[in-house]
């Protein structure tokens, strides 16, 4: 399979939480009648793949929302006001181009506005722009009634408009949306290369929903499922960019990112530990990171009795913005790691893990 062409295919697709089903058709689409496929109730794809043993069930999940708008209401003028879903730094957002998706599946072109900077007074310039003032602009005038020819009405989603390139350096990817298609991705490519493959376990590949807005797929998913161990494959922050001092391990081309600490979670060590074992032991590049955000596994490592659960990152540059960069080498990387770990996982190591 093209990995590029499955990547931008995913990077494209539009899905805020909530409204995730374009990136559904395509994992369905890809996983293909190789796996059974379910959904919870509130849509999180669930997809199994038997191996010789129905124990140890592993979970593998990436959320398949991305950050973006709603809109919120519209003006008497035409203008657009809307929320933000998902974490969005406020001085990333004037000036985005944006894609509105009304009720009847329209797409309509718009761009965040904002007042100018001409007319900003001196300790307006100091402070960062607030959503609450900004807009988006669909092309309104006297003449042109966007609310009447286009249908566009509260609770409509908005992503940014984006654009996938890959760029002068081949290696690397600019898209929107890696956080988390890149995971979704990740779970085509897993079950690529376990065809034909005795694993000695049950694999769960899943395609969360509403991760932006509270971890909330992933927790019924796992529910559903009751895993014995579970992963979130997603992104993790780069540090390799102008401002960051000292030894950078954190960077494009540094191989897995193996999260150690993240807001929601507290990774299980043993398991940390054979992840980091084994990545030595098939010559896998990885290093040690954090974040200050959370994982799918944040509450998957809660279901029930208790799950033990780690985070892993493909290095992302400018994560949460409208447009991050990503290697095919880190790509490559982790998918040699989570295929070592479903052909090694079996019920030995699983009770060395929990014992």
């Amino acid at each position: 399979m093209d990995r590029i062409e499955l990547l931008r295919e995913l990077s494209e697709a539009f899905g805020i939480s909530g409204y995730e089903d374009d990136v559904v058709d395509i994992l369905k689409k890809r996983f293909g009648d190789r796996v059974s496929i379910g959904r919870d109730r509130i849509g999180s794809v669930i997809a199994r793949k038997d191996g010789k043993s129905e124990r140890p069930k592993i979970m593998f999940s990436a959320h398949m929302d991305e950050i973006g708008f709603m809109v919120k209401d519209i003006t008497k003028e035409g203008f657009i006001k809307f929320l933000p879903i998902g974490g969005w730094w406020s001085g990333n957002i004037p000036g985005l181009k944006v894609h509105i998706r009304t009720r009847k599946g329209k797409l309509v072109p718009g761009v965040v506005g904002l007042k100018p900077i001409h007319e900003l007074s001196e300790e307006e310039r100091k402070k960062l722009p607030e959503i609450k003032n900004m807009y988006i602009d669909v092309g309104a005038t006297k003449a042109f009634d966007a609310k009447a020819k286009l249908g566009i009405r509260p609770g409509d989603p908005i992503v940014p408009a984006g654009g996938f390139v890959q760029m002068a350096n081949k290696d690397l990817l600019l898209g929107k949306a890696w956080d988390d298609r890149v995971g979704c991705a990740l779970l085509v490519s897993l079950l690529d290369n376990l065809q034909g493959k005795k694993h000695p376990n049950t694999v769960y590949l899943v395609g969360s929903v509403q991760e932006e807005v509270g971890l909330r797929g992933a927790r019924t998913s796992a529910f559903a499922i009751e895993p014995d161990i579970g992963f979130a494959l997603d992104v993790s922050i780069c540090r390799d960019t102008p401002g960051n001092d000292g030894d950078i391990t954190e960077r494009l081309g540094g191989g897995v990112g193996i999260l150690i600490y993240d807001s929601t979670m507290i990774p299980h060590v043993r398991l940390r530990d054979y992840v980091c074992d084994l990545a030595e032991a098939n010559k896998i590049p990885y290093h040690l990171a954090s974040i200050r955000g959370g994982y799918d596994t944040g509450t998957i490592h809660l279901t029930k009795h208790g799950v033990p659960c780690l985070a892993l990152g493909v290095p992302t540059r400018y994560v949460h913005s409208d447009a991050s960069v990503i290697s095919l080498e880190d790509y490559e990387n982790i998918l040699k790691l989570i295929t070592a770990i479903v052909e090694n996982f079996n019920d030995d190591v699983l009770k060395k893990i929990i014992e």
